[in-house]
């Protein structure tokens, strides 16, 4: 077993932690089982999409160089259905929009330029083009192009895509299974009374949420003694159930932050410090194929750690790309005054109205003012330096949602 205490960057741990991520195996499942899976293969068009040529409009299907004063109609065609006939010069079909342009004819004239008399049309204009109003087959998708490539997220409009090229099942990476602890004699549930010291236990219930909104499974949530061999106990158990343990609390140098002494116990520690704020106590390690997570007790510590660490790990897990978050450059809106360390501020990037993207922090930045990251969109990355960092400066964000326009700031 290896111990160590030097300080890592966030960047430096990423490196450690994905050079310990194992990839998981694959499953098959029903396309509206995969909704928030991976693809775990590559995904090529079976048919041509669209298969016919279709119309993109209700009208009439007509020659465009048909030079016929007027037009008989000699039938319909519906989206669904095909009529047997064939447009020939002085004739056209009603059409309506998907519906198969029938054959010989090789354009299609909208309804409000056509004037109908009796059963016959007569065209308002001259200029028809060939192919108009018309999807050509294969337009969309050719069969045997990659339309999803291995590590996809498989969204609403991916399953839809899915689903129009006749693709029912779908093979996707294993969910990590995950367990999530607190630590702490102090802690109580939400709606348990508080006693004398007591704090309500908002750490799990935060890890748990993010653990599935990363994609895991979470197999196990509890809170874990305040003993060091029960706790041990406990861990050892949890590693044998799960691709990830992730605990919160007892990371310190207290006499009572006992998970560093039962982690050390488990299995290999790679990093014990990282050189950010908020987030210094942070504990990786390996127990076999097994990777743990101890993270600070303060909850914006616990929630910036899960986020920039333990939620790269469980994409890279599943093979989807990209493992890691998106960053940007920023543009300050505000005066930020830096840390001795890097510092990760919760805040709200919004494109304005020439495109740039522009940055405020939520407030106070506390360790543990969890309001701080309610409705953050990004993690401003501000590095340590002896001066403020001055409005217009520009600096880099981790985002963590959408970026919305907004008018500029009075």
């Amino acid at each position: 077993m290896q111990q160590t205490k030097r300080m890592f960057t966030p960047w430096e741990a990423l490196d450690v932690i994905l050079a310990h991520v194992r990839r998981l195996p694959s499953e098959e499942v029903s396309l509206l089982e995969a909704v928030g899976r991976v693809l775990a293969e590559p995904i090529v068009a079976p048919e041509d999409h669209p298969p016919f040529p279709a119309a993109t409009m209700d009208g009439y299907a007509v020659i465009h160089d048909d030079t016929s004063p007027w037009r008989e109609i000699i039938g319909e065609q519906f989206a669904g259905h095909v009529t047997e006939v064939t447009v020939t010069p002085g004739t056209a079909v009603r059409i309506t929009t998907g519906a198969p342009l029938p054959p010989g004819a090789d354009a299609i004239v909208p309804v409000e330029e056509v004037e109908v008399v009796d059963d016959h049309i007569v065209i308002r204009r001259d200029d028809v083009r060939p192919g108009e109003n018309v999807r050509p087959v294969g337009v969309d998708i050719r069969r045997g192009e990659l339309v999803l490539p291995e590590g996809t997220l498989l969204g609403a409009a991916e399953i839809g895509l899915l689903a129009s090229l006749g693709v029912s099942r779908v093979s996707v990476s294993r969910r990590p299974r995950v367990s999530i602890l607190s630590t702490g004699d102090e802690l109580v549930d939400p709606d348990a009374p508080l006693g004398p010291g007591q704090i309500r236990d908002s750490n799990r219930f935060m890890l748990v949420a993010a653990a599935r909104q990363a994609g895991a499974e979470v197999v196990w949530a509890g809170r874990g003694p305040d003993d060091v061999e029960r706790l041990t106990a406990l861990l050892r158990e949890r590693v044998t159930e799960s691709d990830v343990v992730v605990s919160s609390g007892g990371v310190s140098v207290g006499e009572r932050d006992l998970i560093s002494a039962a982690l050390r116990t488990l299995g290999t520690v790679h990093i014990e410090r990282l050189f950010m704020k908020p987030g210094k106590p942070f504990h990786f390690v390996t127990a076999g194929t097994t990777l743990l997570f101890g993270l600070p007790g303060n909850p914006v510590s616990a929630l910036v750690g899960f986020e920039i660490f333990v939620a790269t790990a469980l994409r890279a897990m599943t093979g989807q790309r990209p493992v890691e978050p998106e960053t940007v450059t920023v543009v300050l809106e505000h005066e930020v005054q830096p840390a001795d360390r890097i510092e990760y501020q919760r805040a709200i990037v919004r494109c304005d109205a020439d495109g740039v993207l522009r940055v405020r922090t939520t407030g106070p930045q506390g360790s543990a003012r969890l309001l701080s990251a309610v409705g953050a969109n990004a993690y401003l990355v501000v590095p340590p330096r002896a001066e403020p960092y001055r409005v217009g400066e520009q600096l880099s964000a981790i985002l963590r949602g959408p970026v919305r326009g907004s008018a500029p700031q009075p």
